[in-house]
């Protein structure tokens, strides 16, 4: 198990540039679902929230796992938040730390949209396509673009627009079903979606892309 606890502490507030405590988790991926993962480590099983993203790129469960964090912690709660590639923590940061962003709705983002689309609608200041998010309303993507645009942009990413991979029918149903309601969506809302989603799609739909149009 590798564990990288910074220096100096952060409770959790989301501010780029500040250490979450915990900076990535390196063990055995002994479960995996769309919404979270449990890695094994030194015999302790560490729950993180994930998204889309990091689940489509995710190897088999048994087998080695790493996952850069960021801890959340709330007087009600400690949540980890886990991520494939560094990049996308990144940008998770700089979600957060928009006014309205919560790591909830910053999770949503990233389950609906892969990291390139959101900084492209963000650079081409897409109101629209970011509206398109679920929970996301206009005067929060408005601060988005506002708040982020000229951070991306110094970064040195471009807009430009990425491409975008069978499992039964009720098994995909069930997991995106799962996935949903970890992300906070109503399970009858979202019993509705995936239904009409398959009716349209059939079985050929990824369980990511099923997820995704769910939570448009």
């Amino acid at each position: 198990m590798n564990i990288i606890t910074p220096g100096r502490q952060a409770w959790g507030f989301g501010f780029v540039g500040a250490p979450s405590m915990i900076a990535f988790i390196t063990g055995r991926l002994a479960e995996k679902e769309p919404s979270n993962v449990v890695i094994e480590a030194n015999g302790v099983g560490y729950e993180i929230r994930i998204s889309l993203q990091t689940y489509a790129v995710l190897p088999e469960k048994g087998t080695p796992c790493k996952l850069y964090t960021y801890l959340s912690i709330r007087e009600d709660a400690h949540v980890l938040y886990g991520f494939w590639e560094s990049t996308e923590k990144h940008l998770f940061l700089h979600l957060i730390s928009v006014s309205g962003v919560g790591p909830a709705m910053a999770l949503v983002m990233l389950s609906s949209m892969s990291a390139q689309e959101i900084r492209t609608a963000i650079l081409r200041e897409d109101l629209r396509g970011i509206q398109s998010i679920k929970g996301v309303g206009s005067k929060t993507a408005q601060r988005l673009i506002l708040e982020l645009k000229d951070r991306i942009k110094k970064e040195g990413f471009e807009a430009e627009i990425p491409a975008s991979g069978s499992q039964s029918m009720s098994g995909k149903r069930s997991e995106a079903l799962s996935a949903l309601v970890t992300l906070g969506v109503q399970r009858a809302a979202a019993e509705k979606s995936i239904e009409t989603i398959l009716k349209k799609y059939g079985d050929h739909i990824s369980i990511e892309e099923l997820i995704k149009l769910s939570l448009r």
